[in-house]
């Protein structure tokens, strides 16, 4: 099963991948954890030309063509492979986050950046999206009492970018069935526990809730 999680920057995806993963090797399942951007050699030196915070004069068009060369060689080198051998792959965030952040996020024209990811994925698409749900007001409150001093640039970004990109997800989520909108405010473990019933009823394999 392909899985991936999708919101603004401090919903709490990282916490609940790692949920996951711990509940499905529970459950004896072959589990591989990727992120975006990032998760293959040549990926990885991507991202840290689009994080760099230096780089803040990137243009927008180059922002979303660095995602995009990224994702065309995690799909090609560890999604697709992972998929084809029986892995549950969990992204946190893939081609979703694109139209959310450079399409409604940038104003990019939707339509190329749809087609862009279509023809980066080749074919290659998520069985469920958990989308995490938080107002920006919230994200920015966790953003400073993270403490963190090393924000990345897209981080650094202001609330008004980032409320357009929350809209963006939930206009997704409207589109898509396979985008699961979870209040990203619940306790922890109650998230958790909505995203393994969900899972539960894709896949009968798995076992209720520990």
């Amino acid at each position: 099963m392909f899985i991936t999680f999708e919101g603004i920057d401090f919903c709490g995806k990282s916490t609940q991948v790692k949920l996951l993963k711990e509940y499905l090797v529970q459950q004896n399942k072959k589990v591989k954890i990727i992120r975006e951007p990032g998760g293959t050699k040549i990926s990885e030196k991507i991202r840290k030309i689009l994080l760099d915070k230096d780089n803040e004069g990137m243009n927008i068009k180059t922002e979303l063509l660095l995602f995009a060369a990224s994702r065309a060689q995690l799909v090609n080198d560890v999604i697709k492979p992972h998929l084809d051998d029986g892995y549950f792959v969990i992204a946190d965030r893939l081609h979703d986050s694109s139209i959310a952040y450079q399409g409604y996020g940038r104003g990019i024209d939707l339509d190329f950046v749809v087609h862009l990811q279509d023809f980066v994925l080749s074919g290659v698409t998520p069985d469920v999206t958990f989308f995490l749900d938080i107002p920006v007001e919230d994200s920015d409150k966790r953003k400073q009492n993270s403490g963190r001093q090393n924000l990345d640039r897209i981080e650094l970004s202001k609330n008004v970018f980032y409320q357009k990109v929350r809209e963006g997800y939930c206009k997704l989520t409207e589109e898509f069935e396979r985008i699961k909108r979870i209040d990203g405010l619940k306790p922890i473990d109650d998230i958790r526990n909505i995203i393994v019933r969900e899972l539960r009823q894709l896949d009968s394999s798995l076992k209720g809730v520990d």
